[in-house]
């Protein structure tokens, strides 16, 4: 068996990466890394330190273009400010519709193209890291566990029935995520989450809050947050 993962370089797709070489052994995992045009470019020089930790094959796509009309603000080109507040009050906000930062069927689109590469590199599944966290409230509605079975029926029957697609996170919360990679020793301090994709992560937008109370929930510190502490503690 041989899988491909959806690659981002942050918590999620990172422990998706330890479980996938845990489960098929190293030399067989790929990993596939997008860009497609947002603020946080430091997410893909955090796929390259882990696929180099891990020493797994890193692949790397450009899709830019495809959101080039899309005004969301987690993309480059966008004029709109990152939210800096919670999940949970950006979903009051919302009124039912996706926050901000969602990108149009990002994961749609990434699947669609990670078939592709998967069925020429004679993989058999495609994992990715959605969670029940960002498909909570219709946040991210390309996390959700009837998008993720529409996908994998799609993509299984388009290859004639030769790949398939699994997310083996959809029905968890991120703190038994991080629970799963800090039994597996994930190198969680090379990971990257954060929007604003700046030297530091911020601490203050929607996925810097969930992950850092995902670590705080399992009795330890994010990583990152001692990063910025040091930081901190060296400009007083």
């Amino acid at each position: 068996m041989k899988a491909l993962i959806l690659f981002s370089g942050g918590i999620d797709s990172t422990t998706c990466l330890a479980m996938a070489i845990e489960k098929y052994r190293r030399e067989n995992v790929i990993a596939l890394s997008t860009l497609y045009g947002q603020k946080h470019t430091k997410e893909l020089k955090a796929a390259r330190d882990i696929a180099k930790y891990y020493n797994v094959e890193l692949l790397e796509i450009d899709l830019t273009k495809i959101f080039a009309y899309s005004s969301c603000s987690l993309l480059a080109h966008s004029d709109k400010k990152i939210p800096h507040s919670s999940y949970a009050n950006q979903l009051k906000e919302a009124e039912g519709e996706t926050v901000s930062t969602y990108v149009p069927f990002r994961n749609g689109l990434f699947l669609s193209v990670a078939a592709s590469i998967a069925l020429s590199k004679d993989c058999d599944v495609i994992l990715y890291g959605a969670h029940g966290d960002d498909a909570a409230g219709n946040a991210y509605p390309d996390c959700s566990k009837e998008f993720n079975d529409a996908i994998n029926l799609a993509i299984y029957e388009g290859s004639g029935k030769k790949l398939k697609v699994e997310a083996p996170f959809v029905d968890m919360h991120k703190k038994d995520i991080v629970k799963i990679g800090l039994d597996l020793k994930v190198p969680y301090e090379l990971t990257w989450s954060c929007y604003e994709g700046k030297e530091f992560s911020c601490g203050e937008c929607g996925t810097c809050i969930d992950r850092e109370r995902a670590f705080e929930l399992n009795g330890t510190v994010d990583p990152l947050v001692k990063l910025r502490e040091e930081k901190n503690e060296r400009i007083r």
